[in-house]
């Protein structure tokens, strides 16, 4: 039986001392992930990640590089470079990037590390010992020109479905159907443009069918699973589930380990997922505890969560805890998946080739981290998909980071600067109405505090944001520029006090701009370590503010103009050094 007392609801509780392993989706790195990919997975996780530490979680956070595969393969052999310079310089870009926006992982590695290699064939051979691995002759595509078997994306043809000309081997990029290469018209390889031929040859499969009762269990048991995640794979249970091909032809990828597949790698999708126990354990093994990670990992209490778009849903909630069942060797199953839907670019799909949508490097270019980071949780697509639009865009900095939040903080700092020498002033008692204040927004505290323990990060953000509406509102009632010194002096204490609310619990979202909150009360260290416990609690009187500076501007539509033309100088750069290359 898959009972275990970890599957129970989530809500507000103590975390001190909990285990908990966060993770993203392993970016694929023949791309530089576009802002639908960072809130459908890093951003979210790292805001978990963020949260779990200031409630006193033991936290490991960990992801890493999608090296293997088809694509990068492919690209490396058009640019005549080995695949693994191609995807070690690529793993770097990622990685630099992942940093400017202040994703805090505890290991960031890769898939083409030797931990996380002998792990992959040592797991496989003691999944194919156990009797979940068989084998079978099937047909594919062949290039006699290369002298190469064609998996996926070394195929390009029409799509049987749309008629689109440039469908891959895998996927349809203009009607998005998933594709096998020999259904497309007109195959052709990629590589050479000859028309390929069908030939024979053997392949191992993931024996699904003898796992499905065991993953049928833990969906139905697990009530932790989102409605998406869990409805997708109940469907695709009452459909039945069939074996899944482990292995490829592909030269660029993790040698199988099967007897008589010399020659065959680990399909890139199979192996990527074990870097999640992979990654653990190298963290460990960096820090010179090289069995720790079974702490984790082989603890039944441990809880896992896996921030995804809702496409890998099937990865995550099937394939997954069926290759950690057919290991026998008693790793946790995923505590949850936290599967978001899509987010849209202006009403359409992200897609590179058609310039439609932002990616990461680019958004850096235009407006401060922070920004980006609000006004993505803003607009995530937590139950139904979302649309980033550029009004909402400015929308969300102007109306929310700039009037609600960074008003509250200039006007009351402000304030404490002129009327009590940059010094907190002690309030010698509270009237009813600042202590109602205070209530009030301890309360969006512990909303807040329930939605990021469900990942509804929107939700809890919106919780968030009326604490500073509420502080704005009393701030106009009371009117402490007005008020004699002692009564402006319980105004300000309860003001400061909610600046030091929103600086503690905006910290997972906006990581700079609650530090210099922070610092700006007076208060030295990190906000992070404060816990997010301490939302709860006063502001501490007597301490001295640092000069108040605006942490936010608003986003003019001239600026938010120039912000588009901006980028359209960037694409043009991009491309010119593409055609220069």
């Amino acid at each position: 039986m898959l009972k275990s007392p970890i599957f129970s609801p989530p809500g507000v509780v103590a975390l001190k001392g909990e285990k908990w392993l966060v993770f993203s989706a392993w970016p694929y790195v023949n791309a530089i992930p576009h802002l639908g990919n960072l809130i459908g997975s890093i951003l979210s996780a790292d805001i978990a990640a963020r949260f779990l530490r200031m409630k006193g979680a033991r936290v490991v956070f960990a992801s890493g590089s999608d090296q293997h595969g088809t694509p990068i393969e492919v690209e490396a052999i058009k640019r005549g470079v080995d695949p693994k310079r191609l995807a070690d310089e690529m793993h770097g870009v990622v990685k630099s990037l992942f940093d400017k926006w202040r994703i805090s992982f505890d290991i960031y590695t890769k898939t083409d590390n030797q931990t996380h290699i002998k792990f992959v064939i040592d797991f496989y051979r003691k999944v194919y010992d156990n009797g979940y691995v068989f084998s079978d002759v099937i047909q594919v595509l062949y290039c006699p020109n290369d002298r190469i078997y064609l998996p996926d994306r070394f195929v390009e043809g029409t799509c049987p479905y749309c008629s689109y000309p440039k469908a891959r081997g895998d996927q349809c990029d203009n009607c998005g159907r998933l594709l096998d290469p020999l259904q497309l018209i007109e195959p052709r390889c990629v590589l050479c443009g000859s028309k390929p031929e069908v030939r024979e040859t053997r392949h191992w499969f993931l024996d699904l069918l003898k796992l499905a009762d065991r993953i049928k269990e833990y969906v139905e048991g697990n009530p932790n699973l989102p409605d998406n995640a869990r409805n997708m794979s109940l469907q695709m249970l009452k459909e039945g589930l069939r074996p899944r091909s482990l292995t490829r032809d592909n030269k660029w990828g993790i040698p199988a380990p099967f007897p008589g597949a010399e020659g065959k790698t680990i399909y890139v999708w199979m192996e990527a997922v074990l870097g999640y126990i992979s990654a653990v354990k190298d963290y460990f093994e960096e820090r010179g505890e090289p069995d720790k990670w079974k702490e984790f990992w082989l603890d039944p209490s441990t809880k896992s969560v896996y921030f995804i778009g809702k496409d890998n849903i099937p990865f995550h909630v099937i394939i997954f805890p069926a290759l950690l069942l057919a290991s026998g060797k008693g790793y946790v199953l995923p505590w949850t998946v936290a599967s978001t839907e899509y987010l849209l670019f202006e009403g359409d799909k992200f897609s590179k080739s058609r310039g439609i949508g932002i990616w990461i490097d680019e958004a850096l270019e235009l407006l401060p981290v922070d920004y980006w980071r609000f006004a993505l949780v803003w607009m995530r697509p937590e139950v139904r998909d979302s649309n980033f639009s550029w009004k909402g865009l400015q929308e969300a900095v102007n109306s929310q980071l700039n009037d609600a939040v960074g008003n509250l903080v200039h006007r009351a700092l402000t304030l404490v600067k002129r009327k009590f020498d940059y010094v907190i002033p002690e309030p010698n008692g509270l009237r009813k109405r600042d202590e109602d204040v205070l209530s009030v927004a301890w309360s969006k505290v512990d909303e807040a505090e329930k939605n990021m323990l469900e990942f509804r990060f929107k939700k809890a953000l919106s919780s968030i944001l009326e604490i500073a509406a509420e502080g704005n509102a009393y701030l106009n009632e009371m009117r402490p520029w007005e008020e004699p010194v002692g009564e402006a002096a319980k105004t300000l204490f309860t003001a400061c006090s909610l600046i030091k609310t929103l600086a503690i619990t905006l910290a997972p979202v906006i990581p700079d701009s609650s530090q210099r909150m922070w610092e700006m009360l007076g208060y030295g260290g990190s906000v992070a370590n404060a816990g997010w416990d301490e939302a709860k609690k006063p502001v501490t009187p007597g301490l001295r503010i640092k000069e108040p500076t605006p942490l936010f501007r608003k986003i003019s539509d001239e600026e938010l103009a120039a912000i588009q033309s901006k980028l359209s100088e960037i694409r043009r750069g991009k491309l010119s050094k593409i055609e220069g290359a």
